[in-house]
């Protein structure tokens, strides 16, 4: 992404999935001769371009020290690269816990000022026991406190959710398409560790074993299920226990057409957790971590987006069809609006509603809040706060 420091400009380089903690700025004039690194062209290339670029014959040694600078840091695709990755997975499959990796940037990691933050934001919950899910945003809690709030206080209160267990459905923003990220690690945050249901993970693995990725390294890198234990544990007390579900993009049915369970180990993965809800209803309650439209120059469309103006108000108007087509319970009306344009919108909470739609079915849903959240100044992300609850 471009560097948002105007000191150092140029184009900032980071691994999503952790793989290297390294972050790299390559200064504008630069930026260009990255597309000589595409598998494709040689290292002679790259000294002719570099050539082009600086008006000097003797490159070599900024040829080496780019090189050497993405290469060390694991952002090329060769051993080096595939070194880094497989210690890292390996590592994550062997820890016990899941560590809460965003306390202290996306949220205060000592406990004390964390418990306070949220209940100074979020409070009690207040709903009833009529309620049985409710989707709530994934974004920087600092981008959506009210949505978080209207999510969350319309969970039931904490008499009415003893010996519930929370399963989470969280967009699996680096996952596989068409596959489901287990995990059996507990998760381990500033207020605590939650248990998780490792039973019904084993049920899940068992019965749609080619839908499912177990111990899926995207959980040890994914905020849309961490951030939703979080605000759990402030409501109901840190040994909560949970089924955190991380749902892949379904890209074929969007690109290609047809329905996501046309796959037959989605189809088997939405029966497994559809017998599981139908069986489990007492002791289940559902919360999505997720978010809508993500619009602008981040987002790779040429257009500056600015929340609730010019074209962002035509997107809230598409969110909405969207979110009343949820409201009904219409699940196949949802889907065919998403497949439009390939989802344009980039919902990267498409695939969790879908999965919950068609484990529960036959629900309806309040939109409790909705919100265009200002990322950048060229690029907008919209959220909203749901409550599920039956006919």
């Amino acid at each position: 992404m471009p560097s948002p420091d105007p000191r150092r400009p140029g184009l900032i380089i980071r691994d999503p999935y952790h793989y290297t903690d390294a972050t790299l700025i390559v200064p504008p004039p630069l930026v260009q001769a990255l597309e000589c690194f595409d598998g494709q062209q040689s290292t002679l290339d790259l000294r002719s371009e570099l050539v082009r670029i600086t008006g000097e014959i003797q490159v070599s040694d900024l040829e080496k020290h780019l090189f050497d600078s993405l290469n060390d840091a694991g952002f090329l695709e060769n051993e080096r690269y595939r070194e880094l990755k497989a210690k890292r997975e390996e590592e994550f499959a062997q820890e016990e816990v899941r560590q809460a990796i965003f306390a202290g940037s996306a949220y205060p990691a000592d406990a004390g000022a964390l418990s306070t933050v949220l209940t100074r934001r979020v409070g009690r919950p207040e709903g009833s026991a009529a309620t049985i899910a409710v989707a709530a945003p994934h974004a920087s809690p600092d981008g959506g406190w009210d949505t978080y709030k209207a999510a969350y206080q319309a969970l039931p209160a904490v008499e009415q959710a003893k010996d519930k267990t929370f399963v989470i459905l969280g967009t699996s923003h680096y996952g596989a398409p068409d596959r489901f990220g287990l995990t059996r690690k507990r998760f381990v945050t500033p207020f605590g560790t939650a248990r998780t249901e490792t039973g019904i993970v084993d049920e899940l693995e068992t019965a749609a074993a080619e839908a499912v990725r177990m111990e899926d390294y995207c959980h040890a890198v994914e905020h849309s299920i961490e951030f939703q234990i979080l605000f759990l544990q402030h409501l109901y007390g840190a040994d909560i226990r949970i089924l955190p579900i991380l749902c892949g993009p379904f890209v074929k049915s969007i690109y290609q057409g047809g329905l996501p369970e046309d796959n037959d180990g989605v189809a088997r993965f939405f029966d497994a957790l559809g017998n599981i809800a139908a069986r489990e209803s007492q002791r289940l309650f559902w919360v999505l971590g997720i978010d809508m439209a993500h619009i602008g120059q981040r987002y790779g469309d040429p257009l500056r987006a600015t929340a609730n103006e010019g074209e962002m108000l035509a997107v809230e108007q598409r969110d909405r069809q969207r979110i009343a087509c949820i409201n009904e319970g219409d699940v196949r009306g949802y889907w065919s609006l998403v497949q439009e344009g390939h989802d344009d919108l980039k919902w990267c909470g498409a695939s969790p509603i879908y999965t919950f739609l068609k484990a529960m079915p036959g629900l309806r849903s309040d939109l409790l809040d909705y919100h265009q959240w200002q990322i950048d100044p060229a690029s907008v992300v919209s959220f909203g706060a749901l409550r599920f609850r039956k006919q």
